[in-house]
């Protein structure tokens, strides 16, 4: 398993205007990353060719891979006309996926309010989801991609869902970035859906969080579950998931795809990221 990050883990220090993207590369290098997954936050590769040559020279210089490639996308919620385009613009972003090099992409697939992000509704927009996402991937397999979903959005979160979708889909290169620290968004158990997601992993993604119940609100910083409860992000190893459980479970599995660093704590993120790497380190050989 190769260990790396994403660079969303220094979205904060682009944001700031202290990094680049291809001075985040150079960073992931400088400690210790085998692959960097490319998450166009605060950049745009649609319409900057140039930027995309950069980022493939400067992981060739740094000798890491540049390993997933991930964006937003929503197949619900409009109408026809728009389905369809979201659909053209996601598989033009397959494009950028190929022109970047990576082997893997993952891009979301429905968004809806709290309200309406109930199992009946999921049920209601499988049919839709499943044909976006079959188109997608039927696009992606010829140049060797593999597409896959992230239990992430709360609407297309809970473990069983993201299972539901792969199974409905049914295509070898459609799979899951499995994010071990998500599914503590829709207060679901950590373990037990990691568990459950495992076959079906294409990429995981290692996050922590702080975690307090809905009785005991811990103030400004931290965001509420699906059903009231409260988290905040933690450097790696540091908060309330049991990653070492998660971790003796990934191993044990069989797993041989990449392990991801995603860090969204509170802290400097250089620090938080340097400290969430050498944990998963030490955790991976205890």
């Amino acid at each position: 398993m190769r260990i790396g990050m994403s660079s969303y883990c220094l979205s904060q220090a682009m944001s700031a205007g202290r990094m680049t993207i291809v001075d985040v590369i150079g960073w992931a290098a400088e400690h210790g990353c085998e692959h960097i997954e490319i998450v166009p936050i605060g950049f745009t590769l649609e319409d900057n060719p140039r930027l995309i040559e950069d980022i493939r020279r400067k992981a060739e210089q740094c000798n890491i891979v540049l390993s997933n490639y991930l964006i937003k996308a929503n197949f619900v919620g409009g109408d026809e006309s728009q389905y369809e385009a979201e659909i053209t613009r996601v598989k033009r972003q397959v494009d950028i996926a190929v022109a970047l090099g990576v082997t893997q992409m993952r891009h979301d697939v429905a968004h809806r309010p709290i309200g309406e992000t109930t199992l009946r509704q999921f049920y209601t927009d499988l049919p839709r989801l499943t044909e976006a996402c079959r188109r997608i991937s039927d696009y992606a397999q010829p140049f060797g991609i593999r597409t896959s979903v992230e239990n992430h959005g709360v609407y297309i979160q809970h473990s069983e869902r993201i299972e539901a979708l792969i199974h409905a889909v049914e295509r070898g290169n459609f799979g899951t970035t499995l994010d071990i620290g998500n599914f503590l968004c829709v207060d679901e158990n950590p373990a037990a859906a990691v568990k459950r997601s495992l076959p079906f992993a294409a990429m995981i993604h290692l996050k922590d969080f702080y975690y307090r119940p809905s009785y005991r609100n811990p103030g400004e910083g931290w965001f509420q579950t699906a059903n009231g409860n409260y988290l905040r992000g933690a450097i790696f190893g540091q908060g309330d998931v049991d990653v070492w459980e998660l971790l003796r479970m990934i191993k044990s599995s069989g797993y041989e795809g990449d392990l991801s660093l995603e860090f969204e704590g509170k802290e400097a993120c250089e620090y938080g990221t340097r400290i969430g790497l050498q944990n998963i380190r030490t955790l991976l050989e205890q």
